[in-house]
């Protein structure tokens, strides 16, 4: 069997596609990631990959949208913007490697393409190859209704995927749609540096921002720096900017660049970040209390689902105050809620238990 894995050129999300690509693979069947950009780092997992997209510049595109759709963009920066921004941004994006995508499949020729929400681009391959498609949700968000209005966005019509298949635990997302899987996180081959890898003598306190520049990613850096001087825990920044590291930091400060975010979470009593769905997920799937930015797109609604379970706090960049860190620090509850989902998600199948159902689809 071979199997076409698709999705839009962006690190976050392609990632959480990888686990399930790799089971396929260890299964004996071939597989072939069209993806671009940074998410081409998906060979160091093994993977082939063929470049599409890789000129794809999402800032020109989200500006773009701005200068056309201003009440839109203003709506997608507040996160408040629901199904109509992303499907302008990653309509756009899906218009400018679709052809690419088609090209790759039409030489290839899989008998299945596996693609993410918004990788309407995988969904037309399927389509005009005859084959049946995959839909693995990588969000906490109704994947086929983005699939639906992305298309619609860019003028065309998708079939409903032969299968869905949602990461999401259901005590978190009710309701899931198709198969459900366990999210195994995945954050790129590197290692930790030595010092992340020994216990911390207090509680340690990852940092992230987005891998996408944009608003919100120096703030809320800068006001966990402005209040870390104040709480009992090790604060590492996660690939900071200079105009905040190039400043005195506390001295319970550290910076790091590129880690695995899997594996930093397994050594850190809590996470503050931008709510990306892959650190969420990591976070949730770790068991440690998350502080998350109610930031544009779907990060707000991300944020919201995680506080409305109880296993962290959403939080407006103005409200990062020490106050906040010390409750994400020394709440039980919200340890035993990020503790339950934990134990969750450990209860849903693994990729490799869902390879099977894959197979049977192409049977």
């Amino acid at each position: 069997m071979r199997v076409l894995v698709t999705t839009a050129p962006l690190i976050g999300h392609v990632f959480p596609l990888v686990p399930l690509a790799r089971a396929v693979q260890a299964a004996g069947h071939d597989v072939l990631v069209a993806t671009g950009g940074d998410a081409g780092c998906v060979r160091d997992a093994g993977l082939a990959v063929e470049e599409v997209g890789s000129d794809v510049r999402l800032s020109r595109l989200a500006i773009r949208l701005l200068l056309r759709h201003p009440l839109v963009a203003r709506r997608e920066l507040a996160g408040a913007a629901g199904t109509s921004g992303v499907s302008y941004l990653f309509g756009a994006v899906n218009a400018r490697i679709a052809e690419g995508v088609l090209a790759i499949a039409r030489r290839w020729r899989p008998d299945l393409v596996l693609h993410e929400p918004l990788s309407v681009a995988g969904a037309l391959a399927a389509a005009e190859l005859g084959v049946p498609s995959v839909m693995q949700q990588n969000m906490l968000f109704d994947g086929p209704t983005l699939l639906r209005v992305t298309a619609e966005r860019m003028g065309v019509t998708v079939a409903e995927p032969a299968a869905t298949i949602s990461i999401a635990p259901p005590s978190v997302l009710p309701d899931p749609a198709g198969w459900l899987m366990r999210p195994v996180p995945y954050g790129g081959e590197g290692t930790l540096p030595a010092w992340l890898a020994e216990p911390a003598d207090r509680p340690r306190v990852a940092v992230s921002h987005s891998t996408i520049a944009g608003p919100g990613n120096n703030g809320l850096i800068r006001r966990v720096v402005e209040a870390a001087a104040e709480i009992d825990a090790e604060f590492v920044l996660i690939r900071a900017d200079r105009r905040v590291t190039g400043r005195p930091l506390p001295a319970n400060v550290r910076t790091v660049d590129w880690v695995p975010m899997p594996a930093l979470l397994e050594c850190c009593a809590a996470v503050v970040h931008h709510g990306g769905a892959g650190t969420a997920f990591a976070a949730l799937g770790a068991g440690i209390p998350q502080l998350v930015l109610n930031g544009p797109g779907d990060r707000r609604s991300n944020a919201q689902r995680i506080a409305a379970r109880g296993a962290g706090l959403a939080c407006d960049e103005r409200e990062i105050t020490a106050a906040a860190l010390s409750r994400l620090l020394t709440d039980a509850r919200l340890v035993s809620n990020a503790t339950e989902v934990r134990d969750e998600i450990a209860t849903q199948p693994a990729p490799e238990e869902v390879v099977p159902r894959i197979e049977a689809l192409v049977a």
